[in-house]
């Protein structure tokens, strides 16, 4: 009975020993599209890029040039699947499956960020960059980088700034020619309370409407106007419910190109150096198309004609600027000085 019983115990450790054995020689991991990756060499892996806006601007430019640069440099062993317009996730809970891991990039419009930090009003601040170089030199330098590491807490990589540019005010109701035409109608904000300030200094109201769901409010006058690019105005053809664009430039579009970070520090060296190309590859193709892209899309909105376009003068830019003088009282501490005059720098 006793030899019995000790063959009964080698047969069992022998057994268990093949197994552990074979998990060790697999050595996978599961990835974002159920694909598992060896520990040397260029990993299998689908990645999954999600994000709110049209097939038509910078940031489906730089989206594509990513997944290009990745494919091809790991010969097809990457897989990149971009879902533009909100296709897969809208901008309500893109960050979330970020968060989660259901997609791995996106790229989010940083205004609608200040309620995870509010250093990321400083975006919205009015007449702060004079154009996207300045805006990329301020995020590529060291405040602009700790702003957008502030989503780390999050399992969030703020990888860079993609610029879409400065914005203009649209509506249906008449010419916005001074601070007095904007008293008692409602516009259209994507986030942040920069804006609502904005706003609420010329007496005009505001109110949070996702971008996927902008034209339609447009449309059945849920709110009067909104403010935004040449490009997303263009793609989304906003002029075709709106009656008036007036062109100031005050505020910026300017998103960040976020990453899961557990996923980035899951890659081996090897996957992480092509990902990173990629990152590379996308921020160059998306800040070289937004300058291209925005003179396109202010031609094809003149050529379509649907819409009345009033351009402020420098004396008409400068009442508003005085207006919105102490929007920079009020949010310097809540910025923070040094970003704010860091980014004042740059027009130096």
């Amino acid at each position: 009975m006793k030899k019995l019983r000790g063959l009964l115990i080698t047969t069992i450790m022998g057994v268990l020993l093949l197994v552990l054995v074979a998990c060790g020689g697999n050595d996978t991991k599961e990835e974002s599209g159920g694909s598992g990756g060896n520990a040397d060499g260029i990993e299998s892996l689908t990645i999954k890029l999600s994000h709110e806006v049209a097939e038509n601007t910078s940031q489906q430019a730089g989206s594509l040039a990513f997944k290009e640069y990745i494919e091809k440099e790991s010969d097809g062993k990457i897989k990149v699947q971009v879902y533009p317009n909100g296709q897969l996730f809208g901008d309500k809970d893109v960050y979330q499956n970020l968060v989660a891991n259901n997609v791995q990039f996106t790229q989010q419009d940083m205004s609608k960020l200040v309620g995870d930090d509010p250093r990321f009003n400083l975006v919205s601040l009015p007449f702060l960059f004079k154009d996207n170089d300045t805006a990329a030199e301020f995020w590529d330098g060291e405040k602009g980088m700790e702003i957008l590491a502030a989503l780390e807490k999050d399992g969030v990589l703020g990888l860079a700034m993609w610029p879409n540019g400065p914005k203009h005010f649209t509506n249906d109701k008449k010419p916005l020619k001074s601070p007095e035409d904007f008293k008692g109608l409602k516009f259209r904000t994507q986030g942040g309370q920069v804006l609502e300030d904005v706003f609420k200094a010329v007496g005009a109201s505001s109110v949070t409407i996702p971008f996927t769901d902008l034209y339609t409010a447009l449309q059945q006058g849920t709110v009067d106007g909104q403010t935004n690019t040449f490009v997303n105005i263009d793609s989304k053809k906003f002029d075709e419910v709106q009656k008036y664009m007036t062109l100031i430039g005050d505020t910026r579009v300017d998103v960040g190109f976020f990453a899961n970070k557990e996923f980035m520090d899951g890659l081996n060296e090897e996957t992480r150096e092509i990902v990173d190309g990629g990152i590379k590859a996308g921020t160059d193709a998306a800040r070289h198309a937004a300058n291209e892209m925005a003179d396109e899309a202010y031609e094809a909105i003149k050529k379509r004609g649907n819409i009345e376009i009033y351009e402020l003068s420098d004396e008409e830019i400068q009442t508003f600027s005085e207006l919105w003088e102490p929007i920079y009282e009020k949010y310097t501490p809540i910025i923070g000085e040094e970003y704010i005059k860091a980014a004042q720098e740059t027009e130096k």
